[in-house]
């Protein structure tokens, strides 16, 4: 938690030393009121007292009891303040810091995790500023105060006192070994039932075609009785303190009065009067002391949670990714691109070149990709093909920087891709992934996605512990909420849902462009959402195409046309393809065959025909005999 607390702001800092200073007021008028009861019983015992004094005396305890009053609301609302404005300022860092993950870091944490530790984990650590915090700190002050007010007061009454309190502790104690292993192992629970959660309701298709609904039922059933389990532990146990609480300040109260009324009937007459009133503000004063061991006990409670919570929230904080970003952008870039092709006359534009590269994921020993070459020139359209495993979309992969080369070098436009600033190198560059995803929304925005004017970087970094942070986030926010595409950008968008043949669809579809997408695209089709995909690549009109194996669910005619069309409409793109139907590559420029992980031959469909073993039986798997020899 002492780490987590170095994202507080310097106003948050400020407040926060306000809210102190309002925890301090709370507390003298809360060890103030005992003195004035001492007062009222003096007016009551001693002889000629009237009920003015009284009156006067009350009126006073009143008037301490609102101050205390204002106090608590004051520091109240000074804490819940701090803790909403930190609690979004976690969310929108761990947002941002997700979002520079490359694919090792997602795999590293599953999604159902990284998803509790942005919701639940950053709620506890707010719980804890909101009350823990302000426990934590008026706790030990007003428990030191008030020892310092009743010392003196009597030895009697001072030991009991502190025999209560070490009773207390040892309670205390003993009940934080059993749960906190506990709380430890409750958030990674939580993370097990929204993992079976999330799988199900991703899945429900193939849980339903297989009748797997038991089968999860029982799953969910299992995750759902070990959290269950793990929290009525916890709760059953930390029940305990409240009885045990009660039962301590009970036997205190009744050990104050029964030694008390031992010393007043031991003492002179003189001195009763003063015994019984140190009586009625030790008795006070001892009360104060146990409740601030109370309050202590639920700092306990909160702690463990938010301490486990802060540590999971650090854990993707501090996680720095495999890929880092380069720094060439801008000017600078475009000098080095130069100099790459110095004496050629030309500059490049969309040039891929993989000079020996070999690649091995994070977690494996084994290479899955060694000793690839091969150059794509501008506007030329390379494929790649191999058996499933042979390394094809790890291939790919490299040129956006996904992944960095375990060896070897990936040159775009002459430069190395390590060398790129990201966002640059990304511009370059028009992804269709495997497996297409749309986002909630319209087509026109699914369309044109990236294409926004800015990010909002600054959102997620604004100041909103003040009033000009919270102005400038309302204000890009609603300016991006407010963001329309100019009658240029619809155009594109139309274009290039021509070019992928998506208009016969979307044509169709009540209003057009602007028709409704359910999230994760799941109410289009399966080809559908794969030519969307293509549209949303063509739409950047970047120097390089990358499609890994974006064809897979397309008929052969449409197959066909959206590959005409991309000859003529990307024509100054170049185009890399993955796919596994020869059908799709057979006219490229140039086709790499993979297998294991190795360039087993290269060039164009004839040639391999005549010069590769495996591409001639890949071939002769999917066409017939005319075809081949067409």
């Amino acid at each position: 938690m002492v780490r987590i607390c170095k994202y507080l702001s310097k106003a948050e800092l400020g407040q926060l030393l306000v809210g102190l200073i309002f925890v301090v007021g709370q507390i003298w008028f809360d060890l103030k009121l005992p003195d004035y009861m001492s007062e009222i019983t003096q007016h009551v015992e001693t002889p000629g007292g009237t009920m003015a004094d009284v009156w006067i005396s009350g009126g006073k305890m009143l008037a301490i009891s609102i101050g205390s009053a204002l106090c608590a609301v004051a520091t109240s609302y000074v804490t819940a303040r701090v803790g909403a404005s930190l609690s979004q300022r976690l969310r929108s860092l761990e947002f941002r810091k997700v979002e520079s993950f490359g694919l090792a870091e997602m795999n590293r944490f599953s999604t159902a995790s990284l998803i509790t530790r942005s919701t639940n984990d950053i709620t506890q650590i707010q719980m804890f500023i909101t009350m823990g915090l302000l426990l934590l700190v008026k706790s030990p002050i007003m428990a030191v105060w008030a020892v310092c007010k009743i010392a003196g007061k009597g030895w009697d009454w001072t030991l009991a006192t502190g025999v209560g309190v070490v009773i207390l502790l040892v309670g205390v104690g003993i009940i934080m070994m059993l749960v906190m292993p506990k709380f430890r192992s409750m958030q990674r629970l939580t993370d097990n039932i929204n993992q079976v959660a999330r799988e199900n309701l991703t899945g429900l298709r193939v849980v339903r075609a297989y009748n797997a609904e038991d089968y999860q039922e029982a799953k969910f059933t299992k995750a759902n009785k070990e959290l269950t389990d793990t929290q009525l532990f916890t709760t059953r146990t930390m029940s305990i303190m409240m009885p045990l609480m009660t039962t301590i300040m009970n036997g205190l109260m009744l050990a104050v009065y029964w030694i008390g009324a031992y010393l007043i009937n031991a003492a002179d007459a003189a001195d009763k009067l003063t015994l019984f009133s140190n009586m009625i503000v030790f008795s006070n004063y001892a009360m104060q002391v146990i409740m601030s061991f109370l309050m202590m006990s639920m700092v306990f409670v909160l702690l463990p949670r938010a301490d486990v919570s802060a540590q999971r929230v650090l854990e993707v904080l501090d996680t720095e990714p495999i890929v880092k970003n380069g720094e060439l952008s801008g000017p600078e870039l475009a000098q080095a691109e130069a100099a790459a092709q110095s004496g050629t006359g030309s500059l490049p534009s969309g040039q891929v070149e993989f000079r020996n590269v070999s690649f091995a994921y994070p977690d494996s020993r084994e290479p899955m990709l060694e000793g690839v070459d091969f150059k794509a020139d501008h506007g030329q359209t390379v494929a790649f093909i191999g058996s499933t495993g042979s390394g094809k979309s790890s291939l790919i992969n490299l040129v956006p920087r996904f992944y960095d080369v375990s060896q070897g070098q990936v040159l775009v436009d002459g430069v190395d891709v390590r060398k790129y600033d990201l966002k640059a190198l990304r511009d370059k560059i028009g992804y269709v992934p495997q497996q297409s995803f749309l986002f909630k929304g319209t087509v026109e925005s699914n369309v044109s996605y990236g294409d926004q004017p800015g990010d909002n970087a600054d959102v997620a970094m604004a100041d909103t512990s003040t009033a000009a942070g919270r102005k400038a986030e309302a204000a890009m926010l609603a300016a991006d909420a407010s963001r329309h595409l100019t009658d240029q950008q619809r155009q594109k968008v139309v274009e290039s849902i021509g070019v992928a043949q998506a208009s016969e669809f979307v044509d169709g579809m009540e209003g057009g462009a602007q028709a409704e997408i359910a999230q994760a695209g799941s109410n289009v089709s399966g080809g559908q959402k794969q030519r969307l995909s293509i549209a949303r690549a063509v739409y950047r009109q970047p120097e390089i195409l990358i499609f890994d194996d974006s064809f897979s669910a397309l008929d052969f005619k449409t197959d066909r046309q959206v590959r005409e069309a991309l000859a003529e409409y990307a024509k100054d793109s170049t185009k890399l393809i993955v796919a596994q139907r020869i059908g799709t590559i057979m006219d490229a420029d140039r086709i790499v065959v993979l297998d294991d992980g190795k360039v087993v031959g290269q060039g164009t469909h004839q040639e391999l025909l005549a010069s590769c073993q495996v591409y001639r039986e890949i071939a002769q798997s999917q066409l017939s005999a005319a075809e081949l020899a067409d």
